[in-house]
């Protein structure tokens, strides 16, 4: 993989590929490549967790492989499985041979690399270098961190059938969290540690007027605007850069420059995710946008790291 020579450089290529990162950010991503380490992202859904193993995946010139955890997701989902239809396929024509030599032959080769299904943490370290997408591992239980853990000292795994496997360059981890529950210490000990928080309207306009080509700068600044005071409201579902996102594409395809009351509500399944949110929601989009500082669609230089995509 390259390697970005500073977290200034790293910051730049992101940006080229459409993700901004404040200085903070760009330093543990540029630690995460050069020290070979795991990093870990937490922060509000819709911030750009997600977004920024892709960035990284896209500069750094390697597959994203991306591991979605749930609730009961164990070893055999992150790892590995035997295609078991295609063995009892083998298991049948055994029964029709007449070569007892071949029928041998045919068992003992069920269980090789033909016969195994890789799965997303296999495939990271089989495919090196890559880039590892650990997705929520908040909603993953107890006993798969601590597989995780073992996988993440190593770099390797062992399949008991054929030997260990282990990457001949590691991958760079990224772990995502929304903080639905708390992550063991074990394994952030592991990792590098960043808090993705939400954009200030500076700079979410920037990266509203940088995903989507020809966004009027006042209209995007609108957006931004209206989206700070929503997440700070009291919705069930407060909203991330990915409706913002939405909201800006849908005021283009309606033909709209600004943010207005008929905009806000043909466009407000865009941005209220819950029905107990539509009242607010619909009231913030409706109200004028301020017209000072960022109106004119300047970059701004907020605190906040952020991207344009979906986590």
């Amino acid at each position: 993989m390259p390697q970005p020579s500073s977290p200034a450089e790293l910051t730049d290529a992101l940006a080229e590929v459409g993700y901004l990162a404040d200085e903070g950010l760009a330093a543990a991503a540029f630690l995460a490549v050069r020290l070979h380490r795991p990093l870990f992202l937490e922060g509000e859904p819709g911030v750009g967790k997600t977004a920024l193993a892709e960035a990284l995946s896209r500069v750094l010139g390697a597959p994203l492989v991306r591991l979605q955890c749930y609730a009961g997701i164990d070893a055999s989902q992150a790892l590995y499985d035997w295609n078991f239809p295609r063995q009892l396929l083998s298991l049948r024509a055994l029964g029709e041979s007449p070569d007892g030599e071949a029928a041998a032959a045919v068992t003992a080769s069920l269980y090789t690399r033909e016969f195994l299904v890789a799965r997303p943490v296999l495939q990271a370290l089989e495919n090196a270098p890559a880039v590892l997408l650990i997705d929520e591992i908040d909603r993953a239980d107890d006993e798969f961190e601590a597989f995780l853990l073992e996988v993440l000292d190593s770099y390797s795994v062992t399949i008991p059938e054929l030997g260990t496997v282990r990457a001949a360059v590691p991958p760079l981890v990224v772990l995502t969290s929304n903080r639905t529950r708390e992550v063991h210490d074990a394994l952030r000990r592991r990792c590098l540690y960043h808090w993705i928080a939400h954009p200030d309207p500076a700079r979410e306009a920037e990266i509203l007027r940088r995903r989507i080509v020809g966004l009027d700068p006042r209209l995007a600044y609108d957006i931004a605007a209206a989206m700070a005071r929503l997440r700070r409201a009291d919705l069930v579902k407060p909203p991330g850069v990915a409706e913002s996102l939405d909201l800006a594409r849908a005021a283009r395809e309606l033909g709209e420059s600004r943010l207005t009351p008929a905009l806000a509500e043909a466009a407000l399944g865009t941005v209220a995710k819950h029905h107990e949110d539509r009242a607010t929601v619909r009231r913030e989009l409706a109200r004028s946008a301020p017209r000072d500082a960022g109106a004119d669609g300047g970059t701004g230089h907020g605190d906040s790291p952020a991207t344009g995509a979906r986590t």
